[in-house]
């Protein structure tokens, strides 16, 4: 896989990628992503153009990389970032504040387009918090931070819609949405919360934990057509796979990286595909899709998965008919191959992200790693 990728070095380290979307009915492939940093003198959001990037062995010299179109200082550490629509990237920062940003196709510039300052803040004192997560389903934007709180806005508006000021008493370092009224959230203590936004007060409609141990989640994805389902990893390198309807345990809890697990993500037309990153520098791609072999296995070239699977029940309630094959991780059916789609051991990879064939990760040694043809 190797010979896919180009390392495009941008003397900063990339907390966050992210491809802009392209419509459903466009015939066009994606070729723009944006990147934030941190942990840098300063920080700034980047737009890169990919257009004439072709297959590039990492050996040779490089042709075509991606191209910087224009950037913008950030202030704060880019802790989280989300394409609005095609023009607009919304931002979470490390002093509390969420931002929107412009693109402006004519000449090539961002600019900022509206901010919402300290929308994190620790509660009885003037202190900032980090704003760990945001998610967008335009116009709506979630963010979560460590101050426990979930802060509702429009684009188009100056005022947080809604706060649920003491959602969590600990850290909440991920969300998605669920459905269009109800998100999902993991924090500092192992747990999964689900919510939802047309009820008031400050409880959420399920609780789920992953071990009593409770290990942080850091990252979280649902998967694209089966809502059900949903895919977290945390502080141990594990991923956890819920079935939301039935257990508030994992179905499956599989032995992943060997540090922290920063991002889960299925592929969004193809989730039997699944990736994940890690502070270990490896960027994973796990296959869920192999037909069922005749010694059915778990196979990751150049390491021992024998103990790759802890746990695998499926709820004796499902539709196995229906059932997603996430759901279903039982060694005597199938076979997961999981690929390092780095060619080599790299400081912490911080972010992925998959649009059809295109893949884009970020990470601390300055680089940016992309391929346009991921399954091919």
């Amino acid at each position: 896989m190797e010979d896919k990728f180009a390392a495009k070095f941008v003397s900063q380290k990339i907390s966050k990628t992210r491809w802009r979307p392209v419509t459903a009915s466009s015939l066009q492939q994606p070729d723009v992503f944006a990147t934030g940093s941190w942990d840098n003198e300063e920080n700034k959001v980047s737009l890169w153009t990919a257009a004439d990037f072709g297959a590039i062995n990492l050996d040779e010299e490089y042709q075509g990389d991606p191209k910087l179109l224009c950037d913008i200082k950030h202030n704060g550490d880019v802790m989280d970032m989300q394409f609005l629509d095609q023009e607009r990237i919304v931002t979470a920062s490390s002093t509390g504040s969420i931002s929107i940003f412009r693109h402006h196709h004519s000449n090539q510039t961002l600019s900022l387009n509206q901010k919402w300052e300290e929308a994190h803040h620790h509660v009885g004192s003037n202190m900032r918090a980090p704003c760990t997560g945001v998610v967008c389903n335009s116009p709506d934007i979630i963010s979560v931070g460590e101050d426990g709180r979930i802060n509702l806005f429009r684009a188009d508006s100056k005022e947080i819609v809604r706060t649920i000021d003491d959602a969590d008493s600990s850290t909440m370092h991920g969300v998605t949405f669920l459905r269009t009224t109800e998100i999902l959230t993991v924090n500092s203590i192992g747990q999964l919360k689900l919510w939802d936004l047309r009820k008031q007060g400050n409880d959420p409609t399920q609780v789920f934990s992953v071990t009593s141990e409770r290990v942080p989640l850091h990252c979280i994805d649902r998967h694209p057509n089966q809502q059900h389902v949903v895919a977290a990893g945390g502080q141990d390198g594990m991923l956890c796979i819920w079935d939301v309807r039935h257990e508030r345990m994992p179905v499956s809890l599989m032995n992943a990286h060997e540090a922290e697990m920063w991002e889960v993500h299925f592929h969004p037309s193809n989730p039997d595909h699944l990736f994940t990153c890690s502070e270990d520098g490896s960027l994973w791609h796990w296959d869920a899709s192999a037909e069922i072999a005749e010694k059915p296995s778990f196979l990751l070239g150049g390491r021992n998965t024998s103990n790759i699977l802890r746990s695998s029940i499926v709820p004796p309630n499902a539709n196995q008919s229906l059932a997603s094959v996430w759901l279903s991780m039982d060694p005597t059916k199938g076979r997961l191959e999981i690929t390092n789609l780095l060619p080599s051991s790299t400081l912490s990879v911080n972010s992925l992200d998959i649009l059809g064939q295109h893949l884009v990760c970020g990470t601390d040694a300055e680089a940016v790693y992309v391929t346009r043809s991921l399954f091919s």
